[in-house]
């Protein structure tokens, strides 16, 4: 018959005018869920849209977004943040293929730099590894021990974790100095570092930081870390944690994922690192 499969298998009571208001709906959805995560792809897109009750596949999806111009086309940058020229003791990677099922027993952190009008700032995180959540941070004007030591305080504090949680780090001076290792020794922590030049052997916080990066950073123009301390926070807990929904995760946010599964005893997925 010499006609698209798209055209056969179309609904003959949908007119014009339906299509134009349905895709209407969906750039006003776009513009909803990008205003909290400003950086969102198509495929978290397609996930929030459906968690929200739209029926919708990713090819039309992807039409909507080219159509209408509304790809992101995020700035990029690099800052060395990792100083590994130092005479620290450094460990041996201890959670390589390692098989995780619950929250508190693999911890991992990271450092990445934030760029203001006058220079830059730097954020350290910690994540729960189960979860994918971010459990401890601080931000400050000077990338050194005391950086790391107080999102490593915030991690504890929330967690209250149990003695052999595993802590996973790059071989940074900033991870492997006296009072950070000895904060880690007092509260009964497994000490792991990444090989020397590796980043994929914490490839889960880069994630997170170029899930960062791509939807608030690079979004912004922060002219004083006031700015940076009003914005990230607010990020972390309210999109990150509450909303960002993680393939890995069966595309459920970090928050929801603890929820229905910190209790679970059967039945709990198992992950290896």
């Amino acid at each position: 018959m010499k006609i698209s499969t798209s055209t056969y298998y179309a609904d003959p009571k949908i007119t014009r005018a339906d299509k134009e208001e349905f895709e209407a709906d969906i750039r006003g959805k776009i513009e909803a869920i990008r205003a909290d995560m400003k950086g969102a792809g198509y495929r978290q897109l397609l996930g929030q849209l459906k968690r929200s009750g739209v029926n919708i596949g990713e090819r039309k999806l992807r039409r909507i977004i080219a159509e209408n111009e509304l790809q992101i086309r995020p700035k990029k940058g690099f800052v060395k943040t990792t100083d590994s020229d130092h005479k620290c003791l450094v460990h041996p990677n201890l959670i390589h293929e390692m098989s995780i099922d619950g929250i508190n027993q693999v911890w991992a952190s990271d450092i990445t730099y934030i760029r203001i009008a006058n220079g830059f700032v730097y954020l350290a995180v910690i994540l729960d590894l189960y979860s994918r959540k971010v459990i401890g941070w601080a931000i400050s004007k000077k990338i050194n021990g005391d950086l790391t030591l107080d999102a490593l305080n915030m991690a504890i504090l929330r967690r209250g974790p149990p003695r052999g949680v595993f802590h996973h780090s790059d071989r940074g001076v900033q991870y492997l100095c006296k009072k950070y290792v000895n904060r880690l020794n007092e509260k009964g922590f497994h000490i792991s570092c990444s090989a020397k030049g590796n980043p994929y052997d914490n490839a889960w916080v880069e994630s997170f930081m170029a899930t960062l990066k791509k939807n608030e950073v690079h979004m912004m123009k922060y002219e004083t870390i006031l700015d940076v301390i009003e914005s990230i926070p607010r990020f972390i807990e309210e999109v990150y944690n509450e909303r960002r929904l993680h393939s890995s995760l069966g595309y459920l946010p970090p928050n929801e994922f603890e929820d229905i599964y910190k209790d679970e005893q059967e039945g709990r997925p198992v992950f290896k690192l």
